[in-house]
């Protein structure tokens, strides 16, 4: 059997990074692990390549190779999915079809000819079970367990072209013990978090070593402190001992929910194992709007303090931020502005409140007759697939203002010199220097500090860099390229 393993073209969004990551010749911020975990499920007799659509082009040699196309996607490459469905059935491949966006919205695909939804783990076996019998497999398979994850494979690292990705990516665990009524995550992976054993997670990180990745990890868990004690206790000092062992190989980046800045203890053993920053969800300052949309975890504490204790426990924070819940008022937008400013938050992901299918938002606006589409999954295209409480019109203008205010060139490099004063870099990881960051250098002072409108802040934030922080010149030159690439996204001025 052979089988062709797509994942579709995202967008530029936030999260792409297309225009930063370009300055260091790299085509795709992270690797579909998802589709090479999915890749290592299927028997080791089947001849596999992978085609992501981010790092090279799909050709009609590959689709005709196959006899199955695997498609795995997200709610933000709907478009892309769209055309490869178009080119398989111009040349009649059938397609098999996963993750997130199927699972949701697989009555929206009648052409695909079989579906994988839910957890791999369990359904895919159903699959190849049929095909092994002869039976004429069944089009959709799915399922309401939770797959144990302990039995999850190493995923297939080594179909990756890694010189493309700029971090490689791995998984510790699923499920979330929160309930925020417009994440889908639960409804999806469940509230109990599921681990991988301890020493699964560090055969992956030696099966990562041994293909000679050094740099970045990005540990893919919704919520790497779901299960605090196991991650504490356990987990936490194997990766420490591992890394020590093998001189710092790797700088790990997470998500985690803000009550980590409540364990002192946690975050210096994060800073000690390599951990360099973490995504969390801040949402809004407003309090009633926690409240209503049960961000629990985030009320009755002062969450700009919570962001500087995680900061100086050397770690940086970027966050995402929502506008538009019910009880929103137009006071929001400039405290928003004020906490993201305040708060060094460098990548903050400010959105129009959306409702992903089968969320608890989704339900309730379905039941209140307030739907007007399906969400499209990328944060910073300014759509919203509801009828908002607030006029939609000072929404979004107090949306644009938010943006403005934040990603500016002046607002923006102000921010980041308040990040580089409440920081304290503790991980001093391997270090060395590559032609394509000497390279990324000269283009920024080319393209940023010289061609850019802005210019005048760029040397004047290199200047302050050079005499209140010189050892994070690396992070500040890091930050004014992303800076170039979310005013790009926004549709600012460069």
């Amino acid at each position: 059997m052979n089988v062709l393993l797509i994942f579709p073209q995202y967008p530029d969004s936030f999260w792409s990074f297309k225009q930063a990551i370009r300055f260091i010749s790299k085509k795709a911020s992270v690797p579909p692990l998802g589709l090479i975990t999915v890749s290592a499920m299927l028997p080791k007799v089947w001849q596999k390549k992978l085609v992501d659509m981010n790092v090279s082009t799909l050709k009609t040699s590959d689709i005709l190779w196959a006899d199955y196309v695997f498609i795995s996607a997200m709610h933000i490459q709907k478009e892309s999915v769209n055309k490869i469905i178009e080119e398989c059935l111009k040349h009649k491949i059938k397609i098999v079809a996963g993750g997130p966006l199927f699972t949701s919205e697989f009555e929206n695909y009648p052409r695909i000819d079989h579906f994988i939804l839910n957890e791999a783990e369990i359904t895919l076996p159903l699959f190849l079970k049929d095909l092994n019998t002869g039976q004429l497999p069944q089009r959709i398979y799915k399922t309401d367990e939770f797959a144990d994850i302990t039995s999850t494979p190493v995923p297939d690292y080594h179909l990756l072209s890694m010189k493309d990705y700029v971090t490689m990516n791995i998984q510790v665990s699923r499920g979330c013990p929160f309930s925020c009524d417009f994440c889908e995550i639960t409804s999806l992976l469940g509230h109990k978090v599921r681990m991988k054993d301890t020493s699964q997670v560090i055969k992956e990180l030696e099966i990562l070593y041994d293909l000679n990745w050094r740099g970045s990890v990005f540990i893919v868990d919704d919520n790497f402190i779901g299960n605090k004690n196991e991650v504490k206790n356990n987990l936490l000092p194997a990766m420490r001992k591992w890394m020590q062992e093998h001189k710092n190989p790797f700088a790990f980046n997470v998500q985690t929910s803000i009550n980590l800045a409540d364990d002192e203890e946690l975050m210096s053993l994060m800073s000690e194992t390599g951990f360099t920053s973490t995504f969390v969800g801040i949402e809004t300052p407003a309090e009633k709007s926690l409240m209503d949309c049960n961000k629990s975890q985030n009320r009755n504490r002062d969450m700009l303090q919570s962001v500087k204790k995680i900061q100086k426990a050397g770690m940086q924070v970027s966050g995402g931020f929502i506008v538009g819940f019910d009880s929103d008022m137009p006071t929001v937008f400039q405290q928003q502005i004020d906490f993201i400013q305040q708060s060094g938050i460098i990548s903050a992901m400010v959105g129009l409140l959306n409702a992903p299918k089968n969320t608890k938002l989704y339900k309730r606006l379905e039941a209140e007759n307030r739907l007007t589409t399906e969400s499209s999954g990328n944060n910073t295209d300014f759509s919203m697939n509801f009828i908002p409480k607030m006029n939609y019109q000072e929404l979004l203008e107090g949306y644009k203002k938010i943006i403005q205010n934040i990603y500016a060139t002046k607002p923006y490099y102000k921010r980041i010199r308040q990040f580089l004063l409440n920081y304290k870099r503790l991980h001093t990881g391997r270090k060395k220097i590559k032609l394509s960051y000497l390279s990324a250098l000269f283009k920024s002072i080319f393209i940023i500090g010289i061609i850019n409108k802005g210019r005048g802040e760029y040397w004047k934030l290199l200047i302050w860099t050079l005499f209140r922080r010189p050892g994070l010149i690396s992070d500040a030159m890091i930050f004014i390229v992303y800076g170039y690439h979310f005013r790009t996204v926004y549709g600012l001025r460069n």
